[in-house]
């Protein structure tokens, strides 16, 4: 069961505390004090909202506040302090938890804040967003997403550890801290980030998993039973666990126990009530995720001692108290700022590359190696050149790194002797996945967010495993890379199963996230230096798995039209009548229809749109001069969808894609029963221009 997880009886925290000389009746009653400072700030906001989720604020603010008064290493004054512990509410329905905490350490949220709740413009959403509120470390509420990117957090200490720092001189040396729930730990993300954890033996990592018993349905044991420790120690984690979650000390020994171990990631497991202290609502469902009313507040805080009627109420003592957590965090980071300044005399090159990485910059000359294509009519599956490009911009971005699930060889995404990052040697650079799509994506999401340039590789079809984690990244605006192959019907035998049809328009869909579907080896290679400049959204990336023609640019126009989303890749001598628009391997199709026609005497032109994202950033002038509003004869062609092409052809326009799934057969079947044919191509250009000329 759930509620008693095989843990065995020894590593077991006692329910009662063993307090020391230095528990004075003082440091106690200022311990409670702040604490139910936390849960009664937490009430009241979700009751001024009418929205929210205060049961589990008011169940683990013991354990927040000695995470944040005792345990984290951070610095409300500088909350971007390179060396500091990162928390992770991973559970983020409980954000008055965080908010409170933040509140009260000085990072900058005020009670207005608190007041404002869910509410319109506030610094306090419904859920912990990163960038919008300070000492957020990543946004979350999607379940199972925080944890995995605390996988990814760990994962980059462990490698900026092995990177930069020297015998003596050891700049990295942060821990990773998520409070998790049920909810999460149900998830299959969070099983995939934990097993991948265990096996890398990521002991920087500590996890507390809130064992309340209660979803929004009622009791877990509606659908959760298992033996949460057993599950973990099959995961070669640490597995403890404290059977009071309002025993202070009980938490801290644990958290203390998980931060000596060496080997392996520490989950502990906190048996908690939900809304504690509610005395009609505690350890119910309704006391998840709706307001407790305030008879109910009422009777919560007379159970705490606390006045009744008082809203938001922060006693001078409680300030008083958690600023000087705040002197301490600054404390700690003047230490480290000594030991960087020394690190600066005795490494001066890492010590530059360390301040380049974390200015989000690149590297003079990152670019020098990127390779130009010969013209080919063989040609290059866009995968292959892709990987070329890829090793010659992480020869010269050291902290570019990253891997595939499972299908480096098919994806072309090792890095040549960067070594593998694996248990024992953090120093590599190519990441083995496994076959755990979801959190592949989310790690390379909490990589991105501790400075790493990383990026994670798959077939396009299993796009569809990480949908949460790309959508979050851009939300986020983090700069993670989604590289992705095999990317149409093109790949043939494999089947319907493996051939994308609709996950490029699921990319394209996704706010901020840039897509791209280069038509060649010169488009990927200009792609790859667009994305890499992308600083502030993340950017997919879909390739061939077979070759196609890499274009003749003495005869084409040349491939840096790519950074503008779009652009005139062929034209006849004056106005075009008959406007060829793709992506990717079907470029190919319009450029041999642009030729028939041009022996046929019809004015064409040809246009790739690598990505449309970019393209429709473009000022409306340039769009305008790529695909004039005069030229309502237009024909696209995708291996994909046909959903989406009608705004770039217009009404009067052909769309030749795909309005079903694909099959099993050889490429040149599949390509010619399916309409993707040069002579397809110039047929539908024929019919809109007849049509064109007719409405005239």
């Amino acid at each position: 069961m759930s509620s008693e997880p095989a843990v065995k009886e020894e590593q077991k925290i006692a329910a009662e505390p063993k307090r020391g000389p230095a528990d004075s009746a003082s440091s106690q009653q200022i311990d409670l004090l702040t604490v139910n400072t936390i849960r009664t700030l937490s009430m009241d906001a979700v009751q001024k909202a009418d929205s929210g989720h205060p049961g589990t604020p008011m169940a683990l603010a013991p354990l927040g506040y000695v995470l944040w008064d005792r345990i984290l290493r951070h610095n409300p004054k500088n909350p971007h302090w390179p060396n500091r512990d990162r928390f992770v509410l991973s559970n983020g329905h409980a954000s008055m938890l965080l908010y409170s905490l933040l509140h009260l350490y000085g990072y900058g949220l005020t009670l207005d804040d608190l007041k404002s709740f869910r509410q319109w413009g506030s610094k306090t959403p419904g859920h912990p967003e990163y960038r919008l509120t300070e000492g957020v470390e990543t946004t979350t509420g999607p379940l199972g997403q925080g944890v995995s990117n605390s996988v990814g957090m760990a994962i980059a200490e462990r490698w900026l550890a092995a990177h930069f720092n020297k015998e003596n001189q050891q700049i990295v040396d942060y821990r990773v801290y998520a409070i998790c729930g049920d909810g999460d730990l149900m998830e299959g993300v969070s099983q995939e980030a934990a097993s991948i954890a265990g096996h890398l033996g990521l002991s920087n990592l500590i996890w507390i998993y809130d064992n309340n018993h209660i979803t929004i349905e009622g009791n877990t044991s509606l659908a959760f039973t298992e033996d949460v420790g057993t599950r973990f120690m099959g995961y070669h984690w640490n597995v403890q666990q404290v059977s009071d979650a309002n025993n202070l000390e009980a938490i801290e020994r644990a958290i203390r126990t998980a931060q000596k171990e060496t080997e392996r990631p520490t989950l502990i497991i906190l048996d908690s009530h939900i809304a504690w202290g509610a005395p009609h609502k505690q350890d119910t469902a309704a006391a998840h995720g709706e307001p407790l009313g305030e008879d109910e507040i009422k009777l919560a805080k007379k159970a705490y001692g606390w006045p009744e009627d008082a809203k938001f109420l922060v006693p001078q003592e409680v300030y008083d108290h958690a600023a000087k957590g705040a002197d301490r965090g600054k404390q700690w980071e003047d230490e480290w700022q000594g030991k960087l300044n020394a690190y600066r005399s005795a490494n001066p090159d890492l010590a530059k590359e360390w301040d380049t990485m974390l200015a989000g910059k690149l590297p003079d000359g990152w670019d020098a190696e990127v390779p130009t294509f010969p013209a080919d009519a063989k040609g290059i599956a866009t995968r292959e050149s892709s990987g070329k490009v890829l090793n010659s911009i992480a020869k010269r971005v050291p902290w570019m790194m990253g891997g595939a699930a499972d299908l480096s060889p098919s994806t072309k995404t090792l890095i040549s002797g960067a070594g593998n990052f694996e248990r024992g040697e953090y120093s590599g650079r190519n990441f083995h996945f496994g076959i755990r799509e979801h959190a592949m994506g989310a790690i390379i999401n909490g990589m991105a967010l501790s400075g790493l340039r990383p990026y994670g590789s798959t077939f396009l079809i299993f796009s569809d495993y990480m949908k949460p984690p790309i959508r979050l990244s851009a939300l986020m605006e983090i700069s993670p890379i989604f590289v992705y192959t095999h990317d149409s019907i093109g790949l043939g035998e494999d089947g319907p199963t493996h051939q994308p049809i609709e996950q490029m328009l699921s990319l394209r869909s996704v706010p901020r996230l840039i897509d791209f579907r280069p038509a060649d080896a010169n488009e990927v290679a200009v792609a790859w230096k667009t994305i890499m400049q992308l600083h502030d959204t993340p950017a997919a990336i879909a390739l061939t798995r077979q070759a196609i023609p890499t274009f003749d640019r003495t005869k084409y126009a040349s491939a840096d039209g790519v950074a503008k989303g779009g652009y005139i890749l062929a034209d006849s001598d004056g106005d075009p009548e008959v406007i060829l628009m793709g992506t990717g391997s079907e470029v190919q199709l319009c450029v041999g229809a642009y030729e028939e026609l041009k022996k046929q005497g019809v004015r064409s032109r040809v246009v790739s749109i690598p990505s449309w994202k970019l393209f429709e950033q473009q000022p409306e002038e340039y769009r305008n001069s790529v695909l004039p509003p005069s030229v309502r004869a237009r024909v696209s062609v995708e291996a994909g969808t046909d959903l989406g092409w009608r705004e770039f052809v217009g009404m009067d326009g052909a769309i030749i894609g795909r309005s079903n799934f694909g099959a099993s057969a050889p490429i040149k079947d599949l390509m010619k029963h399916f309409g993707f044919t040069i002579e397809n191509v110039v047929a539908q250009a024929q019919a809109v221009l007849k049509k064109a000329r007719a409405s005239k």
